[in-house]
């Protein structure tokens, strides 16, 4: 195994690591976003506020993608897997 194949296969992991979290980071975000502007506009200056509806948002986005994430997982993990051989020098 060279350097370049270790670089290449940890290259792919972070971008999958990077793929499967960005719908999630992106759902708070912008559901914080929102929490934020509607506070602003109200004047409402709750700081526990922006919790409930990540938690809630967050828990729907994992409902909805988890499938997707975990199948993106398996299918890296059964091709790093699969190719066990070329990575075992003789």
């Amino acid at each position: 195994m060279t350097v370049e194949g270790v670089a290449e296969i940890a290259g792919r992991a972070l971008t999958l690591i990077i793929k499967v979290s960005m719908p999630v980071l992106l759902v708070s975000l912008c559901i914080g976003l929102l929490v934020s502007i509607f506070q602003t506009v109200t004047s409402i200056q709750e700081q526990t506020l922006t919790f409930v509806p990540k938690i809630i948002g967050i828990f729907v986005a994992l409902i909805l993608l988890g499938p997707w994430m975990m199948n993106s997982m398996v299918e890296f993990m059964t091709q790093l897997w699969s190719n066990f051989s070329l990575y075992v020098s003789g």
